[in-house]
């Protein structure tokens, strides 16, 4: 039989990436969307605080079990700014475009050796709101923010993101590569680790 797990998110780019990797376990991610699961407000001041702010959230409103994640980017010539802010960075409700915008737009001028930035993932897993021992992995992707966006794939940053181990950025991998070196990837995959020693 196969367990649903909600996911504390609406986006459908993560479901779709998670799903991928949980295949051929007998999981499947539903978004929290699916049971009108109204997002919850993320007041942490760290990405660990914010998955946890998240998966309870999905929890208490589904009474399933939840997996969430807090990720973003951290550019080392804003002193890791966006980082938990990067859904957010061109303000309250921007999306994709207006945030990669904005970080190109005070990166301008900064070479590109000084354009160092990571992906960072920390992901919690719930099995109910009161769980009092959630599962809580990380996954960190080194790279650096180009000067304009190239590639058509992914979402959010991955069109700025390079990749120096493949010379391309993010948006330019193949779905099933980018989720190997991704943040969520690996982050996701410490937590499949975990829930198969029987924490579901």
């Amino acid at each position: 039989m196969t367990k649903r797990i909600v996911l504390a998110s609406n986006n459908p780019g993560k479901v779709r990436e998670i799903n991928q990797i949980l295949a051929g376990l007998k999981l499947t991610v539903v978004p929290q969307s699916d049971f009108g699961v109204v997002e919850a407000e993320e007041t942490g001041l760290t990405f660990v605080e914010n998955a946890l702010l998240k998966a309870r959230n999905a929890a208490r409103h589904t009474g399933l079990a939840t997996i969430a994640d807090d990720s973003g980017i951290e550019v080392d010539a804003l002193h890791g700014a966006p980082g938990i802010y990067s859904a957010r960075y061109a303000g309250a409700g921007a999306g994709d475009k207006a945030n990669l915008e904005k970080l190109l737009g005070d990166l301008k001028g900064v070479t590109e050796g000084e354009r160092t930035a990571r992906f960072v993932c920390l992901m919690v897993y719930l099995r109910h709101e009161f769980d009092p021992t959630p599962i809580i992995c990380q996954g960190i992707w080194e790279g650096r923010v180009l000067d304009a966006p190239r590639g058509i794939g992914g979402f959010g940053y991955d069109p700025v993101f390079y990749v120096p181990s493949h010379n391309c950025s993010s948006a330019e991998l193949p779905p099933e590569l980018k989720n190997d070196l991704s943040h969520r990837g690996q982050a996701l995959r410490a937590l499949v680790i975990a829930l198969k020693t029987g924490h579901l």
